[in-house]
């Protein structure tokens, strides 16, 4: 082979490059061109993503303050199941309804499921307030009063 490169033409050399011997050049100059390509394609990553992350500060400020203002108009009775508020001096059946979780009009056996419920997780041998079953108490005695059958 190396009487046939010898044999060549200038201009065929030239064309084909790879029936030249080692007169190529370095062997690492490929790495080196790969090594480089790769450095420039992950500093325009990290580039783009200190841009995108600036943009999202920037873009966080004035939405942080709309999503404030729109959880400020809802109305948090909506949001929780249960009443929330003290006690007042004389309870009333409102009161005493919202106390165990049912309706004012609801019948004995609703009451009487509903405080049993109540009383299971707030009673005071179980780590409850001896207040709060005091006034579970007293709100099922009061809707059973004034409950017909």
């Amino acid at each position: 082979m190396a009487a046939y490169i010898s044999g060549m033409e200038s201009s065929e050399s030239l064309r084909y490059p790879e029936y030249k011997g080692e007169s190529r050049g370095t062997p690492g100059a490929d790495i080196d061109r790969r090594m480089g390509g790769t450095l420039i394609a992950v500093g325009l990553g990290v580039a783009a993503a200190g841009f995108a992350g600036r943009f999202a500060f920037q873009l966080w400020k004035p939405l942080s303050q709309v999503i404030i203002e729109n959880a400020k108009k809802i109305p948090t009775p909506s949001l929780s199941y249960y009443y929330k508020g003290g006690f007042e001096q004389k309870m009333s059946r409102r009161e005493a309804s919202l106390i165990l979780g049912i309706s004012p009009s609801a019948s004995k056996a609703k009451i009487r499921a509903a405080h049993r419920k109540i009383m299971i997780l707030n009673h005071p041998d179980k780590g409850g307030s001896p207040f709060m079953a005091m006034k579970i108490n007293e709100a099922k005695d009061l809707l059973e009063s004034s409950t017909k059958q």
